[in-house]
């Protein structure tokens, strides 16, 4: 499954819907609104996959940093770390960073 949670994956569904159900029952949507990469400096482990997503919420709802489920109808059903960062017009920012071993 992990093969599937890569940088290059995320970028092919940028500005998509990725759907997280909140209090058992509702549904929220959040929108990929950019894949960040991360390039390692010198003395830092090579060969990582490393990189952010940043997704945008709805104005009227905070989800807190927590483990969500996500589905999305190109890339399935998975679980990630998401941190609120930011609100802005467009609603609440997400952050989820991914760092592993590939």
């Amino acid at each position: 499954m992990i093969e599937n949670l890569s940088q290059e994956k995320f970028a092919e569904n940028l500005k998509t819907k990725f759907r997280v159900v909140h209090d058992g029952e509702r549904h929220i949507e959040l929108e990929l609104n950019e894949v960040k990469p991360f390039q390692a400096g010198p003395g830092e482990q090579q060969g990582m996959e490393r990189f952010s997503l940043f997704f945008y919420g709805p104005g009227e709802v905070l989800l807190h940093q927590q483990t969500v489920r996500l589905a999305h109808e190109r890339m399935g059903e998975f679980y990630i770390f998401i941190v609120p960062v930011g609100r802005d017009d467009r609603g609440h920012l997400y952050e989820a960073v991914f760092n592993y071993s590939n």
